[in-house]
Order: C-alpha cells, then sequence, then structure tokens
C-alpha cells in the first residue's frame, strides 16, 4: 500500500550501552521507528537488513541504516492487525543529504 524510504540514525539509538546489547538494540531501534512511522504494531525486519546489522559484529553495528519501510496487507485471516510492515534495507553509497522519500514498488 504504501512505501517510504527513510535514513535511521542508528548511532544516537544505540550511543552509552553496552557492548554486547548493541546490535539488538539496533534491531529494536528500527522496529519501533516503524511502529511510530507507519502506525503498525506488527514489523517485519528483513534478513538483509538483519545481516547488514550484524555484518560487524554485535559491538558495532552501523552508524546510519537507509531502510525502506512497506505497509503491507496481512495475508493470514486469524491476524489481530490486518496491516504489518515491511522493514528493507536499501543501500546507498553516501548518506549526506538523504531525506524521506515514497518509493516506488
Amino acid at each position: 500500500l504504501v512505501s517510504r524510504d527513510y535514513p535511521i540514525h542508528l548511532g544516537k539509538r544505540t550511543h552509552k550501552q553496552t557492548f554486547k546489547r548493541r546490535a539488538p538494540r539496533a534491531i529494536s531501534a528500527i522496529r519501533a521507528f516503524a511502529v511510530q512511522a507507519m502506525g503498525t504494531k506488527d514489523v517485519r525486519v528483513d534478513t538483509k537488513l538483519n545481516k547488514h546489522i550484524w555484518a560487524t559484529g554485535i559491538r558495532a553495528p552501523p552508524c546510519r541504516v537507509r531502510v525502506r519501510l512497506s505497509r503491507r496487507r496481512n495475508e493470514d485471516e486469524e491476524a489481530e492487525e490486518k496491516l504489518y510492515t515491511l522493514a528493507q534495507l536499501v543501500e546507498v553509497s553516501s548518506f549526506k543529504g538523504l531525506q524521506t522519500e515514497n518509493a516506488d514498488e
């Protein structure tokens, strides 16, 4: 239904965190950001995005990441929510001057 590309500054969300909590905290920060931006409680993190966060280990997740948040209809009929959000990685060369953009599916 709706897709947008967001730059997320993970550095400020994992600042002053214990080393062993940084990558898990970054994933939960992406989830919390998606809940606030898209308004759905069900957020699914794509495996490529998860691997990108964890690529440099638990202690050093990337400082910034560009994420495509897509609000989609739930296929499961018994789900309590009709919509869910899928968070996918958008690879960029530089984060200079990036803003939120509507993405074409």
